[in-house]
Protein backbone atom coordinates (compact mmCIF):
# COMPACT_ATOMS: atom_id res chain seq x y z
CA UNK A 1 0.00 0.00 0.00
CA UNK A 2 1.49 3.42 -0.78
CA UNK A 3 1.36 6.48 0.64
CA UNK A 4 0.75 9.83 -0.53
CA UNK A 5 2.90 12.69 1.24
CA UNK A 6 3.39 16.32 0.27
CA UNK A 7 7.21 16.64 -1.33
CA UNK A 8 8.82 19.50 -0.35
CA UNK A 9 10.83 19.45 -3.08
CA UNK A 10 8.40 19.17 -5.79
CA UNK A 11 6.22 20.97 -4.14
CA UNK A 12 3.11 18.73 -4.40
CA UNK A 13 1.30 15.32 -3.27
CA UNK A 14 3.64 12.57 -4.32
CA UNK A 15 4.04 8.93 -3.41
CA UNK A 16 6.25 8.70 -0.25
CA UNK A 17 8.95 6.60 0.18
CA UNK A 18 8.09 2.92 1.79
CA UNK A 19 10.28 2.85 4.27
CA UNK A 20 13.00 5.44 6.23
CA UNK A 21 16.08 5.49 4.49
CA UNK A 22 18.28 7.04 6.64
CA UNK A 23 18.23 6.67 10.67
CA UNK A 24 17.41 9.33 12.87
CA UNK A 25 16.05 13.31 12.40
CA UNK A 26 17.16 13.25 9.03
CA UNK A 27 15.71 9.88 7.73
CA UNK A 28 12.32 10.66 9.79
CA UNK A 29 12.48 13.71 7.76
CA UNK A 30 13.64 12.56 4.27
CA UNK A 31 10.72 9.87 4.73
CA UNK A 32 8.23 12.11 5.64
CA UNK A 33 8.87 14.91 2.87
CA UNK A 34 10.73 13.33 0.01
CA UNK A 35 8.68 11.57 -2.63
CA UNK A 36 9.83 8.26 -4.45
CA UNK A 37 10.12 10.43 -7.46
CA UNK A 38 12.14 13.75 -5.87
CA UNK A 39 15.11 10.58 -4.60
CA UNK A 40 15.18 9.27 -7.92
CA UNK A 41 15.64 12.67 -9.12
CA UNK A 42 18.72 12.78 -6.38
CA UNK A 43 20.03 9.67 -6.98
CA UNK A 44 20.38 10.12 -10.84
CA UNK A 45 22.22 13.42 -10.36
CA UNK A 46 24.21 12.33 -7.66
CA UNK A 47 25.51 9.27 -9.98
CA UNK A 48 25.82 11.98 -12.35
CA UNK A 49 27.88 14.39 -9.92
CA UNK A 50 30.23 11.04 -8.83
CA UNK A 51 30.65 10.44 -12.34
CA UNK A 52 31.61 13.92 -13.62
CA UNK A 53 34.40 14.34 -11.30
CA UNK A 54 35.72 11.21 -11.25
CA UNK A 55 35.65 10.65 -7.86
CA UNK A 56 37.04 7.66 -6.32
CA UNK A 57 35.19 5.91 -3.32
CA UNK A 58 37.71 2.97 -2.52
CA UNK A 59 40.71 5.68 -1.80
CA UNK A 60 40.87 7.80 0.89
CA UNK A 61 40.72 11.20 0.88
Amino acid sequence: MSRTIFCTFLKRDAEGQDFQLYPGELGKRIFNEISKEAWSQWMSKQTMLINEKKTQHDEPG
